[in-house]
């Protein structure tokens, strides 16, 4: 994806990625048939010898082969030690937030997932957490908003639905440099250890809400935690544990049955979203787009640093009005209008009246997110038939030309 002179060890593709992704985790040997596909543990008991002896399993909240495997799986694919399956991906930002006491704060992106938002606004406020909300584009002011007491610092490799990209591994530098203990987070969701692992960047834990890409077919809600911190993991197991906040045996077998394709689709993800992003910046009705795959991209220098390519998300601004972007989403007929994306078929949302209904106007209107926001997750249809969907859309919304 990136010219000769600017790849760097972080740009790479992993070669024995589609290697990894089918194998790791996955070993015919240990199981009683010698199963070429995982089997699925439903059992949430397992017999012991003797009393008090575990052998290799107790109980399912404390663990399960399936989701071992899954783990597993995870663990590979990021270059990490350790790695934590939750019941969804706000089940998996909740245990880092409860790694924290009453009086600690949390420095976090303003440009967040909603979900994020009002975990800490409704929950982590009234349980005594301290945070703030800021522009992290600019390195100089997360160092002046790092307090004695900050414990987490919590940010997006691609920021949804403005599609900002920040300079991981300079986040993760300026940060340690002021205290090695401060944990720096990042929610890897929409670009995937496929396109970039944060854990050679820097980052102490990656949370993954792996009900989108990694899963990719829209049937499971599920989370994960990876990283190479001992200790820190083993505080997450047993909040885990403790907590039961665990996926279920056949939900972990859907993950990491549509995990065996993901670099697959990820490839036909960023296929299609390139054409789709390419013919909506050049229309007459629209104003902006937001894709990490354009060189238009405000941090394309960034991207062509730090990534190995590009994901299905694109977000543009509609000449128009709330009218207009609610009229243009109800014409289409291919794109489905939902919350979520990530998935093999082709999703639309609105997010000022979806996703980030949560913020107040003046928060909404300070990040960008406008009335005129549509945000698009590109499937794997043929892109052609998705374009003149769009542009079919586009006339139906009686959005006026730029000129005009």
């Amino acid at each position: 994806m990136c010219d000769d002179d600017s790849t760097t060890k972080y740009n790479r593709r992993d070669p024995k990625f589609g290697t990894k992704i089918v194998h790791a985790g996955h070993n015919p040997a240990e199981w009683t048939y010698k199963d070429v596909v995982p089997p699925i543990a439903m059992s949430t008991i397992f017999n012991s010898s003797s009393p008090g002896v575990i052998e290799g399993y107790e109980y399912t909240r404390c663990g399960n082969p399936i989701r071992s495997v899954l783990e597993k799986c995870l663990i590979a694919l990021d270059h990490a030690k350790y790695a934590l399956a939750y019941s969804s991906g706000m089940a998996a930002i909740s245990s880092m937030v409860n790694l924290l006491v009453p009086g600690d704060h949390i420095l976090c992106s303003s440009d967040v997932y909603g979900g994020t938002h009002r975990l800490l606004n409704m929950v982590a406020k009234q349980a005594g957490i301290l945070f703030d909300f800021i522009d992290f584009s600019d390195t100089a002011t997360i160092v002046t908003n790092i307090k004695p007491n900050t414990k987490l610092v919590w940010f997006e490799s691609l920021s949804n639905p403005l599609m900002n990209v920040l300079d991981v591994q300079k986040v993760s530098e300026v940060v340690h440099k002021i205290r090695a203990d401060i944990i720096v987070a990042v929610d890897n969701s929409f670009v995937t250890p496929y396109f970039q692992r944060p854990l050679d960047l820097g980052v102490d834990v990656i949370m993954y809400s792996l009900s989108k890409y990694m899963n990719g077919h829209s049937d499971v809600v599920m989370g994960a935690l990876v990283t190479n911190n001992k200790d820190l993991y083993e505080k997450l197991h047993v909040f885990q544990y403790t907590c039961g906040n665990i996926p279920s045996s056949f939900d972990c077998y859907l993950v990491n049955r549509g995990l065996k394709t993901l670099h697959v689709r990820m490839d036909q993800h960023m296929k299609n979203a390139t054409a789709v992003a390419v013919y909506l910046e050049s229309h007459p009705k629209v104003v902006r787009v937001n894709y990490m795959g354009l060189p238009s991209h405000r941090q394309h220098e960034i991207i062509k640093k730090q990534f190995t390519g590009h994901n299905g998300i694109v977000s543009f601004y509609i000449n128009g009005g709330i009218e207009v972007s609610t009229k243009l989403l109800e014409s289409l007929k291919l794109f489905c209008i939902t919350c979520s994306l990530g998935c093999y078929e082709s999703l639309a949302a609105l997010p000022c009246k979806m996703t980030h209904t949560s913020l107040t106007d003046e928060e909404r209107q300070s990040t960008g997110i406008h009335d005129n926001l549509i945000r698009l997750s590109i499937g794997l249809e043929y892109y052609q038939d998705l374009i003149d969907d769009l542009e079919q859309a586009i006339q139906a919304s009686g959005a006026m030309d730029k000129s005009q």
